[in-house]
C-alpha cells in the first residue's frame, strides 16, 4: 500500500461533490452551473414558498369561508364530577378557587375556568371561578355550597 493507490473505504463517500465555480478546467467554472443571467443566476435569490411560476397559487385558489372572532373568550371546562373527585381525594378541600386548581394541575394560571354540569356533586364546596352553567350552579348550591363568579 502506497500513497498513489489509497482509496476511501467502501461506502464512506457516497456523493463525490463537484466543486463549482473553481475555474474553467473543472468543467463547472464560468457560470458555476447557474446558467446565464436572470434572478436564479444571482446571489441572494430565493423563490417564495408556494410559488407556482406565476400561476395562481393554491392558497389563493382555494375559497375562504367561516369567521374567526378575535374577541372570543376561551374557557376551560371543569365538570361537577371532577369537583367530586377532587373532594373525594382531598378531604380538606372545602374552597375550590383558581389558585387551588392551578396548584393541583387542573388548570394553568392564565386559564379562564367554567364549571359545567356533567355528573353529580355530593360534597359541600365553595367554588370561585369565572363562569358557571345554570345546572352546575344548581348542583353546587343544592348541597349547601356557594358558586361565586369572578369578574
Amino acid at each position: 500500500m502506497e500513497l498513489h493507490n489509497l482509496t476511501p473505504a467502501e461506502g464512506s463517500n457516497k456523493n463525490k461533490k463537484v466543486r463549482i465555480g473553481r475555474g474553467q478546467g473543472s468543467g463547472k467554472g464560468g457560470t458555476a452551473a447557474r446558467g446565464h443571467k436572470g434572478a436564479k443566476s444571482r446571489s441572494g435569490y430565493s423563490r417564495k414558498i408556494g410559488f407556482e411560476g406565476g400561476q395562481m397559487p393554491l392558497q389563493r385558489r382555494v375559497p375562504k369561508f367561516g369567521f374567526k372572532n378575535i374577541n372570543r373568550v376561551e374557557y376551560l371546562g371543569i365538570n361537577l364530577d371532577v369537583l367530586q373527585s377532587i373532594a373525594d381525594a382531598d378531604k380538606d378541600a372545602k374552597v375550590i378557587d383558581l389558585a387551588y386548581l392551578v396548584e393541583n394541575g387542573y388548570a394553568h394560571k392564565n386559564d379562564r375556568i367554567k364549571i359545567l354540569g356533567r355528573g353529580e356533586l355530593k360534597a359541600k364546596l365553595d367554588v370561585t371561578v369565572h363562569k358557571f352553567t345554570k345546572s352546575a350552579k344548581e348542583g353546587i348550591e343544592a348541597n349547601g355550597g356557594t358558586a361565586v363568579e369572578l369578574a
